[in-house]
């Protein structure tokens, strides 16, 4: 199980991430039900993980623009589990979208300090 505490109407938590040979950091993130990719994460954080670059994507924003990001592979712990995903370089905060989410289960008591709970399916 995942959790967190909604911030400022953020349903934030915190994850393990890391490039392939070093080991994960803690991430606080913020969960985004409309963003259907991985992960999200900013350019020193991508820098700092020193992350293997794995190419472009297209990405359309909430406001209908499309723009290309630069998309890189990293480890990721979830629900125990040490996974490889794609991660999307991108400003502003680390972001949690629904690929990764797949198979879980989210509860968010939508009030400031409340819970977050990310659980795995069966």
């Amino acid at each position: 199980m995942i959790t967190g505490r909604v911030v400022q109407r953020e349903a934030i938590v915190e994850i393990q991430a890391a490039g392939s040979s070093q080991p994960p950091q803690q991430i606080a993130a913020v969960v985004d039900t409309g963003y259907n990719g991985y992960l999200t994460l900013p350019s020193q954080a991508v820098s700092s993980f020193r992350l293997p670059f794995a190419g472009h994507r297209r990405g359309t924003l909430a406001d209908g623009r499309v723009v290309v990001l630069d998309v890189y592979l990293a480890n990721v712990i979830w629900h125990g589990q040490r996974m490889d995903v794609l991660i999307s370089q991108t400003q502003g905060k680390p972001l949690i979208g629904m690929s990764l989410l797949q198979g879980s289960r989210l509860t968010i008591d939508a009030v400031d300090g409340g819970a977050v709970v990310i659980e795995e399916l069966p």
